[in-house]
């Protein structure tokens, strides 16, 4: 197993349900199986994924840095066993430009598996030389994932969740 992360959109009034909710678990489930719900998993790439748009991993995050803020949320919530934060609708537009204007083949062309393994990222793949060009490969399609999630969001003015388990 491994800790994988997903995105989901949350509509307003599950929004506000949500952060009021005694059981969080049981609101964001029945929020995430409407129909129609945006979805993005970037699976287990949410560290180097960071740390190709940002230059560090997530254990140094940046509120300011709306893409930190893509990958990690705005608010994260205390009291949980698992990384769960939020983000509101009022900063999603900032994220898609962020992610927009971000140069994803400039960074591929600088990214370095020794640097991941330097900073310590999860997962813990970074000694599999042999295997760079798929990793790669998938740190931009995963991007790519994220890009459209967000421009999704954007449109429907929703408020995103980020989990991480």
């Amino acid at each position: 197993m491994g800790m994988y992360a997903m995105y989901q959109e949350v509509k307003e009034e599950d929004f506000k349900k949500l952060l009021e909710s005694d059981d969080f678990f049981e609101t964001i489930e029945e929020a995430e199986e409407k129909d129609g719900t945006e979805l993005c998993d970037i699976d287990k790439m949410w560290d180097a994924l960071h740390f190709v748009l940002t230059g560090v991993g997530t254990s140094n995050p940046s509120g300011n840095d709306p893409l930190s803020v893509a990958v990690l949320g705005v608010t994260p919530l205390e009291n949980v066993t698992e990384y769960i934060a939020y983000t509101e609708k009022s900063k999603v537009s900032e994220i898609c430009s962020a992610l927009e204007n971000f140069d994803m083949e400039e960074a591929m062309a600088h990214f370095s598996m020794q640097a991941c393994k330097n900073a310590d990222l999860y997962p813990d793949i970074w000694d599999y030389d042999d295997e760079e060009e798929e990793i790669k490969e998938e740190i931009c399609d995963y991007f790519q994932a994220m890009k459209e999630f967000y421009k999704k969001i954007l449109e429907l003015n929703g408020n995103v969740m980020v989990t991480i388990s």
